[in-house]
């Protein structure tokens, strides 16, 4: 019924550990066992115990009102150690209670009778006793029903633990189970140097997908399958127990110096696949994560966290195994304190704010356009770029609150400056979630006309050309932007997924050069004739060309001279908050009208 140790005295002592646990819903059921007991027998008082090597421990009681208690002075140490039912007729009169501090002072036992409780697998849990002030006789009929009754008992103990610590669909120790074991090893002393590993192999969206289709059976299937395979695989032993932590996932509980570590058990478990009934398989991917342990120094909740961080660590790297490191979890505590301080920050509209890079004509000089880009004034942290924020965003519905709060911010400008002789469009960095969605060009389209500013103010750029591609919904979403005049740019055009058959698939009007293409232009050849032909091809499929990281007089001729169409860097300016963009903007659209 519990975890296993080394030898069946460890198994007894952990289980006796979690029934010592508080549990008020169960023992308000026992507590009712103990009065039915009293009240069928006709004997006053009755108490359910459990015992350990050194302690008796009195459950629940009725009309009993002894606790704690030495072993050495216990009746019911001689029914837990094996003689089985034990019937006192009278204390006084029997040599091993004559002088017993229970028989002789409070509560003056007289007469005693109990019988073990004992569970399916043998093993001697407690005891259930009957006691009175006075001798009693105790027929035989009157032995089989308190038989009877611990027997009633131990079945509700046994469907107690089965409802709160086994796994309904997989059968196995859960969760609660694990965090029960965990807890039962740091109350018992145990110092033994352990290790829990994590295992997560089931693609769990993909199988509910299925259901969908097939219902919930194959589902259940597919977890009872993998339940089977991984002992069968992993050969668990005596001194480790494997458990099911959560729908799909597993763990394993060994000893720090045996063979089952996450590596090996990921090794174990590749290329294999597993049953879902109904003629359909799913092959397993499987990622591990392990923390080492010794019981009495950790909790059991935090040894959970621990292997859990280390598991996720895995999953997120796309490789099988991760060995939990603090530096690492450390690093994503950081990370998810900086997702909640993001998170206050656009709730209060408070520590952001937007910072514009101005785009330059390259023939005439003269600036047509600016490209906002977000910045955070962290309270603690101080100023932070977005690559800092923007990733831990990206997984969560934070980043679509980013992209309202961008782009809400940059129309503020637009509608600021309207008639004003330095207004210029603005682009805004948008991800492929937000211009997927549906309805996204629909509220664009909403917030300028409200605002009564043309679309073609505000331009929208993206990235991640792997991701717009695959998705039919991101392709319809550019159409549906380009359809109501939002300009369109493709951002770090020359890095990744760069490929000109592709682009033609997707409605783009600006096409922007990485500055890792154009950084050689001043001192490399071969990066001269790359970028020349870069730029030769997109012009030839009607792109417009915009270079990024312009930053020196060489890179601005060698561009102007393969016909590239706008540039941005610090050659020209460095991204400018609102009050310094507003003056830079006037002194140079000043100094291009009157070189004109």
């Amino acid at each position: 019924m519990y975890i296993n140790d080394s030898s069946e005295d460890g198994c007894q002592r952990l289980a006796l550990q979690v029934l010592r646990d508080p549990d008020e819903s169960r023992d308000d059921v026992l507590r009712k066992f103990t009065s039915l007991v009293s009240k069928t027998l006709g004997i006053p008082s009755s108490f359910i115990s459990v015992m350990d090597d050194d302690h008796q421990y009195i459950k629940v009681a009725h009309n009993f009102l002894v606790g704690k208690t030495a072993r050495v002075d216990s009746m019911c140490q001689y029914v837990v150690d094996g003689e089985g039912a034990m019937i006192v007729h009278d204390t006084w009169q029997d040599p091993r209670f004559a002088n017993n501090p229970f028989v002789v002072g409070e509560p003056f036992v007289r007469f005693y009778a109990g019988v073990p409780l004992t569970n399916r697998e043998g093993m001697v849990l407690g005891s259930l006793c009957v006691v009175d002030r006075q001798s009693h006789p105790f027929s035989p009929d009157q032995v089989n029903t308190l038989k009877l009754l611990a027997e009633l008992v131990m079945s509700f103990l046994e469907a107690w633990h089965a409802v709160g610590y086994t796994d309904p669909v997989t059968g196995l120790p859960n969760r609660q189970r694990l965090i029960r074991d965990l807890q039962s090893l740091a109350s018992s002393g145990d110092n033994t140097p352990r290790r829990l590993v994590l295992i997560d192999c089931i693609d769990m969206p993909r199988a509910y997908e299925l259901a969908r289709s097939l219902g919930m059976a194959p589902v259940e299937g597919l977890l009872k399958d993998v339940a089977t395979l991984l002992p069968l695989r992993l050969r668990p032993g005596n001194d480790a127990l494997l458990y099911t932590i959560a729908t799909g996932r597993f763990a394993v509980l060994t000893k720090q110096d045996g063979r089952l570590s996450a590596a090996w058990v990921a090794t174990r478990l590749e290329g294999i696949s597993a049953d879902m009934g109904e003629g359909l398989s799913v092959d397993l991917t499987t990622h591990t994560g392990e923390t080492d342990f010794i019981p009495s120094r950790l909790s059991a909740h935090e040894i959970l966290r621990r292997s859990v961080s280390a598991l996720h660590e895995a999953i997120c790297r796309g490789v099988p195994a991760m060995s939990f490191s603090l530096a690492s979890d450390e690093r994503r505590t950081e990370d998810f304190t900086l997702v909640n301080d993001l998170a206050s920050a656009l709730k209060h509209d408070r520590e952001l704010y937007l910072v514009y890079q101005p785009k330059i004509c390259l023939q005439s000089g003269e600036p047509l356009g600016l490209e906002a880009l977000i910045r955070w004034a962290h309270p603690i942290r101080g100023e932070l770029a977005p690559a800092e924020f923007i990733p831990l965003a990206e997984p969560t519905t934070l980043i679509e609150e980013l992209t309202v709060w961008v782009v809400t911010h940059a129309i503020d400008r637009l509608k600021r400056l309207k008639h004003s002789a330095i207004q210029l469009p603005i682009t805004v960095n948008v991800s492929v979630r937000d211009f997927s969605k549906k309805g996204f060009a629909d509220w664009l389209e909403k917030l300028m006309i409200d605002a009564r500013l043309p679309t073609s103010l505000l331009g929208i750029e993206c990235l991640e050309t792997e991701r717009i591609i695959e998705s039919p919904a991101a392709i319809d979403g550019l159409e549906m932007l380009k359809l109501r005049g939002f300009g369109i740019s493709l951002d770090d055009f020359g890095t990744g997924y760069s490929n000109i058959s592709y682009l033609r698939r997707m409605p783009l009007d600006v096409i922007k050069l990485d500055r890792s293409i154009i950084n050689g232009l001043s001192t490399d050849t071969a990066s001269r004739i790359i970028t020349k032909s870069i730029i030769s091809m997109l012009k030839e499929l009607d792109y417009m060309v915009l270079a990024e990281g312009v930053e020196n007089m060489e890179t601005l001729e060698a561009l102007k001279e393969f016909g590239c169409d706008q540039a941005q860097g610090y050659f020209y300016s460095h991204p400018l908050r609102e009050e310094e963009l507003d003056n830079w903007l006037a002194w140079k659209l000043r100094n291009v009208t009157c070189q004109r």
